[in-house]
């Protein structure tokens, strides 16, 4: 016959089997008030973030500001006048010659030198323009980090004598209100008297004296020889 062996352990009867003892660890849960001071202390953490980024992004422009007008080594005057507050660019409509329209923002990311007029250009106008061309051609490499803006503040079509000038050159029609809105001419001057330069990140920065004259142009290509040095460090040719 078949059968089973039974060993010869014996086995533990349920009631000989123990439970091991549970252990219990308990959390207190945070107070209200403990909770919005850690809340409170996160949105500080989060603002100091935020800022030290946007401190981190403008210090090139502060910095190159900061030699330019505050240093000096050298003890100098600036013959252009620092425009304060900061005027961006606006988000106004413009124009170009051949009909393509654009918001006047669109040109930020370079230096600008920019002329006002009327699109029939007396010959003050047209001096203006050809100190503007001469500007920046004696700039020599770093001209093609200033870009030559002429802004029409009228409906009337430049004369075809004027075009090959300006064949290298921003050419828009803006609205004349638009243009008295953001550019600040001096006292005794309307804004077409003067040559204006903006900065790559869209803001006025400069206005050089009105009725600019072949000395004072001298002096005004000085000024921009030192703001471009000041700013070499980061900016760089092109948009």
């Amino acid at each position: 016959m078949f059968g089973f062996k039974l060993s010869d352990e014996k086995i533990a009867s349920p009631t000989e089997v123990r439970d091991a003892p549970l252990g219990f660890t308990v959390h207190s849960m945070p107070t209200p008030s403990e909770a919005l001071e850690g809340e409170a202390a996160r949105t500080r953490v989060g603002r100091w973030k935020m800022l030290m980024v946007l401190l981190i992004c403008a210090s090139p422009v502060i910095a190159s500001y900061w030699t330019y007008y505050v240093i000096r080594p050298e003890g100098r005057r600036n013959y252009g006048e620092l425009m304060e507050p900061q005027r961006p660019l606006p988000e106004v409509a413009t124009v170009s010659l051949s009909g393509q329209t654009a918001p006047l923002s669109a040109l930020k990311g370079q230096w600008l030198l920019i002329s006002v007029g009327g699109g029939a250009c007396d010959a003050a106008c047209q001096q203006r323009l050809y100190f503007q061309r001469q500007l920046r051609e004696t700039l020599g490499k770093d001209k093609d980090r200033l870009d030559r803006v002429w802004l029409i503040q009228d409906d009337v079509m430049p004369a075809d004598a004027l075009l090959p000038a300006m064949a290298q050159a921003t050419v828009l029609k803006v609205k004349v209100q638009d243009l008295q809105a953001w550019l600040p001419a001096a006292k005794g001057h309307s804004l077409d008297a003067h040559l204006y330069v903006v900065d790559p990140l869209g803001n006025l920065m400069m206005r050089f004296p009105a009725d600019m004259d072949a000395a004072g142009a001298a002096k005004a290509k000085r000024d921009l020889e030192r703001v471009l040095k000041a700013s070499a460090f980061w900016d760089t040719p092109g948009r």
